[in-house]
């Protein structure tokens, strides 16, 4: 089984998927968590210097083609060496971030709707088809709105001096487009949607949490 956490930045994803492997870990399941980019995998080179502005200070400065390719080679290399033998025997994996991500931030260059849905269909087909990463059984949204949003990008930059900000998150008007489009594709995919903030501040994690098992919990496997 396949499980994928997805969001804009700050959104929680790291937290709520640690929760849940902990969660399903304690109830003696076979799981474990994948985090994309993988940062520290050799496959994910590109992505570093994509990120890090080496082809272009700003995120449109890339085709969003181009840099599907980039994060496609790096989970294609995590599935072949890391989480593919362990996910066909059954283990039930948490994906922080997959392919969906690339829908989201990629997505988000392309204005036209007709245009995007057809760069989401190339997409798909890429990387389940073509490359053949298997599907999520479910994926899971957490949508932070834009105000908060902000506000937790505003002290992570003040924290960090700036340091560590790739491209996507030092341009403001590009994470709107990518939130906006994070909100049209899980509609159109029927993602389970969680807010993951309320009147002005983040949701405490447990609710969050307790939300996202809930969701989870009819469809996990039995045997595992």
């Amino acid at each position: 089984m396949l499980i994928a956490l997805e969001g804009v930045d700050k959104s929680g994803k790291e937290t709520q998927s640690k929760l849940l492997l902990e969660r399903l870990l304690r109830e003696n399941k076979k799981a474990r968590i994948v985090n994309f980019p993988d940062y520290d995998s050799e496959a994910a080179g590109a992505v570093r210097m994509y990120l890090d502005g080496k082809f272009g200070d700003k995120p449109d400065d890339v085709n969003p083609y181009a840099a599907s390719v980039f994060f496609a080679v790096d989970r294609y290399a995590s599935f072949k060496t890391e989480w593919g033998a362990f996910y066909r025997a059954g283990g039930i994996v948490v994906a922080d971030r997959y392919t969906m991500s690339n829908m989201i931030h990629q997505g988000a260059k392309i204005e036209d709707r007709a245009e995007r849905r057809m760069y989401i269909d190339w997409l798909s087909d890429l990387e389940f088809n073509k490359i053949g990463l298997p599907e999520p059984d479910i994926v899971i949204f957490l949508d932070l709105a834009m105000d908060l949003r902000v506000l937790l990008m505003n002290e992570y930059t003040k924290n960090t001096d700036g340091r560590g900000a790739d491209i996507h998150e030092k341009d403001l008007g590009y994470l709107r487009r990518s939130h906006e489009c994070a909100r049209e594709v899980a509609g159109l995919f029927g993602w389970m949607r969680i807010e993951a903030g309320r009147s002005g501040s983040l949701r405490p994690a447990s609710d969050i949490h307790n939300e996202i098992y809930a969701a989870i919990s009819p469809i996990l496997p039995d045997n595992v």
